[in-house]
């Protein structure tokens, strides 16, 4: 199942996407579940399942997409989590690499992500997000797939000259995050760590790896971070982006203006 957050006719809602179009979930559940979040919340994200034979309300065509956890609580991104990805940036350290992004910062699907003015260096990262569905703390590698509401895709934008000594500044500029187009229920994810990994720029394949590749395995990551941070359903993991992003080429492909950029894992519009 995948489910998408947008704005239908000037109005918020989210729903299920299929084939056909999306059955809007919003004018069924809004006075319960005004969104997606609300929804994982309360723990009823697999009760949806039940309106997935009704007629499709719209197509995706007729809706602006949002991120698709509009407003998180945490958004915690893991960087230099490939093995070639860390040698690019001269990277030795062997614990989590793990910076903050804002909810703010974020876009939806379909919606460019904007250079900063004050940055020349503006680069691209397409990653795999994980979504929170069942919060806790201290929670062990071995149950943390468990907790996961689903998967989606995740272009982490960032201004490379602001960086400094450390990710923050250049993370959180507005319109850079672009997060969608929908989660990805994890019964459908038979193994996050099989899914590749592909960035384009102008048409070229700028990125490319598989998820296997990670250093720290998501369960890790997940049993890490819920050791010092609680973590609450919709919060949101951004698992690391793999080589190939500008700072390696940068020369030739920094985002520049008017310049296009996509990305995708190997399931469909995951």
């Amino acid at each position: 199942m995948k489910i998408a957050s947008y704005l239908h006719q000037g109005t918020r809602s989210y729903g299920i996407v299929t084939p056909e179009g999306i059955i809007d979930l919003g004018s069924r559940l809004s006075l319960r579940f005004p969104d997606l979040k609300s929804l994982l919340e309360a723990g009823q994200l697999a009760s949806v399942q039940q309106y997935l034979g009704e007629e499709a309300d719209f197509t995706g065509q007729e809706v602006h997409y949002l991120p698709v956890i509009e407003h998180p609580n945490k958004i915690l991104c893991v960087g230099m989590n490939y093995a070639e990805k860390r040698q690019e940036f001269e990277q030795t350290d062997p614990a989590p690499t793990l910076f903050i992004r804002f909810p703010d910062s974020q876009t939806g699907h379909n919606t460019p992500l904007l250079k900063p003015y004050y940055s020349n260096e503006f680069d691209y990262e397409g990653e795999l997000a994980v979504i929170i569905g069942i919060g806790g703390s201290h929670i062990p590698r071995s149950q943390a797939l468990n907790h996961i509401a689903g998967y989606s895709c995740y272009m982490d934008g960032s201004a490379r000259d602001w960086q400094h000594s450390w990710f923050t500044a250049g993370k959180n500029w507005r319109n850079t995050g672009s997060f969608g187009p929908c989660l990805t229920t994890s019964d459908e994810i038979d193994d996050p760590h099989n899914l590749m990994i592909r960035t384009w720029l102008n048409g070229n394949v700028v990125q490319q790896d598989n998820t296997c590749h990670m250093i720290h395995k998501i369960p890790g990551l997940i049993e890490y971070i819920s050791t010092f941070t609680r973590l609450s359903p919709g919060d949101v993991i951004i698992t690391g982006s793999p080589a190939g992003s500008g700072k390696s080429a940068i020369l030739l492909f920094l985002c520049t203006p008017g310049i296009g950029s996509k990305w995708k894992l190997n399931r469909s519009a995951i």
